[in-house]
């Protein structure tokens, strides 16, 4: 079972994410709770194998939470979606930043809040569709990208193709697919971009193949 808390403050979403995910055979709801502060506690407290998080909750917003949670400094991090009824740039940025596994907009429907979860599960990182295309756009048409570290040892032709399709938003089960490759050595390639780059997770690994200009 995929064990998942909500932190939303209005109860009418908190029950409608709970309804969704519970009617799931493979994904049961342990927590939902109101406000920031309650679900930074309730987390550490249950340590739920998703947590989705709001951005606008009293006590602390969604982005703090996903900092303190899944953050650079935290050494056993949680995997966090955050979901929200905006999509402005900073946030999302500021989310993926600290650590949030996914991002998607209340609207997006049950079926993508399912998938997030079992993504984010998964190891995967699924942002909403119309998200994805902003974010990438954003990075290909940079007038100046950030200096980016070169790898600790140069990527192998294979380990470039996965990057690619994950930097395109593909999950390792559609990479397989397309690279006609086994989804362990889909795993297997992306967790050796993550050491040769130094990236924490999927997201940091797609956000690096677009700064460093690999998708041009």
């Amino acid at each position: 079972m995929i064990r998942v808390l909500i932190a939303d403050d209005q109860d009418m979403v908190r029950t409608g994410f709970r309804m969704i995910l519970d009617a799931q055979e493979d994904i049961e709801v342990v927590a939902d709770v109101p406000d920031g502060v309650e679900a930074v506690r309730k987390a550490r407290e249950l340590r739920p194998d998703v947590c989705l998080l709001d951005i606008r909750m009293p006590g602390m917003d969604g982005l703090a939470v996903t900092k303190a949670l899944a953050g650079p400094d935290v050494a056993d991090p949680l995997k966090v979606v955050v979901v929200t009824t905006f999509d402005l740039d900073e946030y999302v940025h500021t989310a993926l930043r600290n650590g949030a596994s996914g991002f998607l907009l209340k609207d997006a429907g049950p079926a993508l809040l399912i998938e997030a979860v079992r993504a984010a599960y998964r190891g995967d990182a699924l942002v909403s569709p119309q998200i994805t295309v902003r974010l990438l756009k954003h990075f290909n048409t940079a007038p100046a990208r950030p200096e980016v570290d070169p790898p600790a040892e140069p990527l192998t032709p294979r380990e470039i193709d996965v990057v690619k399709a994950a930097a395109r938003g593909l999950t390792n089960t559609e990479i397989g697919a397309e690279l006609f490759l086994s989804l362990s050595t889909v795993k297997t390639h992306l967790a050796s971009v993550q050491s040769k780059i130094g990236a924490r997770g999927r997201v940091e690994i797609a956000a690096w193949a677009w700064r460093s200009g690999l998708m041009d």
